[in-house]
């Protein structure tokens, strides 16, 4: 089978009423994603897969990037969208220290808020990061990943979680970041870009994509 993870570029079928239910409940997206992995993976099946996604919009078009050990976009409910698939093994062939790269990464920036002293054992609930704060966590991670950042610019995104009313998940606070780095440690590079990073992975956040940089 394949030796290295491979990625799903799915352009969206827009009259679709499944893809129109997806882009408005990343709920649902997830369970649509799954369908593309093999079944009976156990307890933790988005982990055992190494399942990652995007969703990329622009005014006219919206892709699915799905990324994993294995896919099988066939599985998706017809009239869904239009796959490509590739492996991702010559990205991972590339990539070598001092290499430039283009980035783009959707977060959800977060930390976990400090309890008093008397709350010893307890865990502070998760605080949504945004502006400054959100840039500097995404800078930190970057260079444990192995890439210095040149360039981030951000996007702020809708905030993704289920539309069912009765359903009381949180909701993940989601920041596009797009920009130009160069890799200083392609091993950590690798393993980010197989295991994600951060939050809200079932939301269709921690996919980072690379594609080598242009000359100005």
């Amino acid at each position: 089978m394949n030796d290295h993870p491979v990625l799903a570029r799915i352009r969206l079928n827009p009259y679709s009423r499944e893809v129109q239910r997806d882009l408005r409940d990343a709920t649902q997206m997830h369970k649509t994603v799954m369908r593309m992995v093999p079944d009976d993976l156990g307890d933790s099946p988005r982990h055992q897969a190494g399942l990652l996604y995007r969703v990329d919009e622009n005014d006219t078009t919206s892709t699915l990037l799905v990324q994993a050990a294995h896919l099988d976009p066939a599985r998706l409910l017809a009239g869904y969208g239009h796959a490509d698939i590739k492996s991702l093994g010559p990205m991972f062939t590339a990539l070598r220290k001092g290499l430039g790269v283009r980035y783009r990464i959707v977060l959800n920036p977060a930390k976990r808020a400090r309890l008093p002293l008397d709350a010893k054992g307890q865990r502070g609930r998760v605080v949504p990061l945004s502006g400054p704060d959100a840039d500097q966590w995404w800078l930190r991670r970057a260079t444990d990943a192995g890439l210095q950042l040149h360039v981030l610019t951000p996007t702020n995104l809708p905030a993704a979680g289920t539309r069912k009313r009765e359903e009381h998940g949180i909701r993940h606070s989601l920041v596009r970041y797009d920009g130009t780095a160069t890799v200083t440690d392609p091993d950590a590079l690798r393993e980010a870009v197989l295991a994600g990073i951060g939050r809200g992975k079932p939301y269709g956040a921690g996919m980072l994509s690379l594609a080598p940089a242009t000359a100005a």
